[in-house]
C-alpha cells in the first residue's frame, strides 16, 4: 500500500483512497477514475471508472476495510463521460454476487436517473436468471435508488457530509463534490476547465484531488484537440495557480492528461507555480 504518511498524516477516521487515476486513454497501469472517501470503515466512491470493483478488491486486501466489495453502497457521479461511469454497471451488480444486500445509492448530475434505469433494463435478464434461478442472491442487492442532483449538499449521515458544486466540462452539467469528516476536509475536482470560479469550494480543504492536464503536451496537439481540451480540462499553470491562492494542505494530481510528457515533466509544470505540498497521483495510494 502506498501511504503518503509525511505528507497527509492521518491517524483519524478518513482515509482517502485512489481507485483510479486514469483518462479515457487505455493506460495498463491506470484504472479508470474514482476516488473512495472512506470514513469509519464506510465506503464513499466518486465515479465509477473502468476497473472501479477490482480496485476497490485490491484496497480491501491491502487493509483498508471499508473496500470489502459487498459493502459498497454509495456513488457520487461527477458528470455522465463514459470513462467516469463505464464502471457503473460493475458496481450495481458485482457486489450484489457478493454478498450486497442493500440498494446502491447514486448521487449525479441531471441524466444520472435515467442512465440507472437504462441499466437495469439492459440487465433484466441477468437479474432475473440470478432471483428466479438457484443463486443464493439478497433481491434488494441489485436495485438501485438513484437522484439527481443539483448543488448544495446533496448527501449527510454521521460519518460525512457531501456538496456539490457546479464546475465546466462542456454543456452538459458537472460537478465537483466536497466531503466533510470529522478529521478531513477532501475536496475531489472531477473534470473541469480552469477551476477560479471553483475558489470558494475548494478553500480550507485538507486534500484537494485535481485533475490536471500538461502545458507543454498541450502544445502539442491538433488545432481541433487543443480547442477542445482548453475548454474542457485544467492546465498545469492553471491548477498552480488556483492551488496557490486556496492552498490545500496536500494537491493530489489524478486524472493526468500528460499529452506525451513524463508525469515527472507534469509535476514539474506545477511546482513551477506552487510550493505547497503536491504528489502526482497513482491507484491505490491512500492519503
Amino acid at each position: 500500500m502506498s501511504i503518503c504518511e509525511n505528507l497527509c498524516p492521518n491517524e483519524g477516521r478518513t482515509q482517502v483512497v485512489l481507485l483510479g487515476t486514469g483518462t479515457p486513454n487505455a493506460d495498463p497501469a491506470r484504472s479508470g477514475p474514482a476516488v473512495a472517501v472512506v470514513v469509519d470503515e464506510t465506503a464513499y466512491l466518486v465515479d465509477a471508472g473502468a476497473g472501479v470493483v477490482r480496485r476497490a478488491a485490491a484496497a480491501w486486501q491491502m487493509g483498508v476495510d471499508g473496500l470489502s466489495v459487498d459493502r459498497l453502497r454509495h456513488l457520487f457521479l461527477t458528470h455522465l463521460h463514459s470513462d467516469h461511469t463505464i464502471g457503473l454497471p460493475d458496481l450495481m451488480f458485482t457486489p450484489w454476487e457478493m454478498g450486497r444486500r442493500e440498494p446502491l445509492a447514486v448521487f449525479g448530475p441531471r441524466g444520472t436517473v435515467r442512465m440507472t434505469e437504462h441499466l437495469l433494463a439492459a440487465y433484466g435478464e441477468d437479474i432475473r436468471e440470478r432471483v428466479e434461478g438457484l443463486e443464493p442472491t439478497h433481491p434488494m442487492g441489485y436495485q438501485v435508488n438513484a437522484t439527481d442532483i443539483e448543488e448544495g449538499v446533496v448527501y449527510e449521515d454521521r460519518g460525512v457530509t457531501v456538496e456539490a458544486f457546479a464546475v465546466d466540462h462542456g454543456s452538459w452539467p458537472a460537478v465537483g463534490y466536497r466531503f466533510e469528516t470529522q478529521d478531513l476536509t477532501i475536496v475531489i475536482s472531477g473534470d473541469t476547465a480552469s477551476a477560479e470560479k471553483n475558489l470558494d469550494a475548494y478553500r480550507g480543504c485538507d486534500v484537494l484531488i485535481h485533475e490536471v492536464q500538461s502545458d507543454a503536451g498541450l502544445a502539442t496537439r491538433s488545432p481541433a484537440w487543443r480547442r477542445y481540451h482548453a475548454a474542457h480540462h485544467t492546465t498545469a499553470s492553471e491548477l498552480a495557480a488556483v492551488a496557490s491562492e486556496v492552498e490545500p494542505g496536500l494537491l493530489v494530481l489524478y486524472h493526468q492528461l500528460t499529452h506525451g510528457v513524463s508525469e515527472e515533466e507534469l509535476l514539474a509544470e506545477v511546482r513551477r507555480g506552487y510550493d505547497g505540498e503536491v504528489v502526482s497521483g497513482r491507484d491505490l495510494d491512500v492519503y
